[in-house]
Parts: C-alpha cells; structure tokens; sequence
C-alpha cells in the first residue's frame, strides 16, 4: 500500500535541486510519507531554497551532526564562510526549527531514526572506514551501538554516512538511503573517502511486508552541473568535483 511506504531521506545539505527532484520522483510514483535523517542545510549551496521547500512539507526530522553545529556555533566556526553563509540563509526561522527537532525519533513503536548511531551523530552506523574505504561492519558492533536504545525496533534507518546500505542483525534491518545532496566526500578522522560512484541524488523507500522489510534504493538525476556551479561560486571547489561526479 503506497501509503504504508516510507521515504527516507538524509544528508540534504542545502542541496535544492537535488532535494527538489527527489521530492518529484517519490510523488511521482504516489510516495507521500517522508522522513528526513539530518544535516538539511550546511554547505556552500542553496540552503535558502532548501529551507523555503522543506517548510511547507510535512517531513519529521531528526538532528545531524553539522545541524548541531549550526546551533551550537563556536569560535572554530565563526571565520569559516560556509557557516555564516548557511545562518543568515536559513534566518532564525530555519533555526529554530532545527531546534526543535529530536536527537532520535520513533515514528512507529518498531522503528528507529537517527543520523549517525542512537547515541553519536559523528559515527558511522553501517560502515567501517579504518582502511580508507567502506566496509560493512560486522552485526556485533552494529548492535553494540543500536541497544538499547533500539530494543523492539524492527527497522532502524540512519545517514551520515552518505553511503547507501542495508544491513539485517538479528530481528533488526537497518538502512542508510545515501545522501539526497552530496554524493561524495573525504574526511580526516580517520582518513577515509566515501563515493557512490554517481552524481544522482539518492533517496530510499522501505515497505513493510510479511517477512519484514523491503528497501527500494532510488538514484535520481538532476541539474549536478548547476549545484557544482553554486559551490564553485561559493569557493569550494571540492564540492563542486564531489556533486559533479560522484567521486572523491
């Protein structure tokens, strides 16, 4: 039934264009129920437009790592022009609503939301990076970090990563959508890449069934070439290569 489905997704990242033709896909296709995993609005690209779009839907949300830095702030951040970009874009309006929202959401008793694991944004839940590269963790350290707070959960749907997967331990699937606008990257700590390979905009629709739960993973096209421009007029020219190839 279409609209038992759910439509999950994360890692928006100001992406308007992305998360515009993502939004069309799922309706396209009767898909009405969305769910938003976190890190809406940082980065050099249209966190505006993505605020003005995101306001008139009703998507429950949970809070990301990079929405909390919009929140906590901080002198390591305030030089940094991305930030005070994406503050004044999204005005206190935008803030507030990411005040709101919760760490972790149960929309249904057996179902689990979070941005990175239950109890830390910053951590990759499905994904070992220690040799540079994703590698699915084994389900004991899944678990490890899913209980308790996901005990009874059938499904646990988690971002951060921007990395799609899906993951069945014990009586608990959990999936990662892939990210809506940025379909690659590289980081520090340690140092790893993640690269869907691809410039779609990725999104995901779990469907509950008799044997647990189906995921549908969905790449979508869009204009990448014109989301590079806008993080190349705003002086990151890695997000530009990232948006516009899929690769890091």
């Amino acid at each position: 039934m279409r609209n038992k489905e759910l439509v999950v997704l994360a890692d928006i990242h100001g992406n308007s264009l992305a998360l515009a033709a993502v939004l069309a896909h799922a309706k396209e296709r009767g898909r009405t129920r969305f769910f938003n995993l976190g890190d809406t609005f940082y980065g050099p690209l249209d966190p505006a437009g993505t605020w003005r779009i995101l306001r008139e839907l009703d998507m429950p949300a949970v809070l990301g790592n990079q929405d909390r830095i919009l929140l906590q702030g901080g002198q390591q951040w305030s030089g940094i022009p991305v930030f005070g970009r994406t503050l004044e874009a999204i005005g206190r309006e935008g803030l507030d609503w990411l005040g709101s929202l919760p760490e972790t959401l149960r929309p249904e008793p057996d179902i689990l939301l979070c941005h990175g694991t239950p109890r830390n944004d910053t951590a990759y839940l499905l994904e070992d990076v220690s040799t540079g590269l994703p590698a699915m963790r084994p389900c004991r350290q899944m678990l490890d970090d899913l209980l308790p707070e996901a005990a009874g959960c059938s499904l646990v749907l988690t971002g951060h990563s921007h990395h799609a997967g899906l993951a069945s331990c014990d009586d608990i699937t959990v999936v990662n959508p892939g990210s809506v606008g940025l379909p690659a990257y590289d980081d520090i700590d340690p140092p790893h890449i993640m690269a869907s390979g691809s410039p779609h905009a990725s999104y995901a629709v779990l469907t509950r069934t008799e044997n647990g739960w189906n995921a549908e993973f969905s790449e979508v096209e869009y204009d990448w070439e014109a989301a590079a421009a806008q993080a190349r007029a705003n002086g990151r020219e890695d997000w530009a290569r990232w948006l516009a190839t899929g690769m890091a």
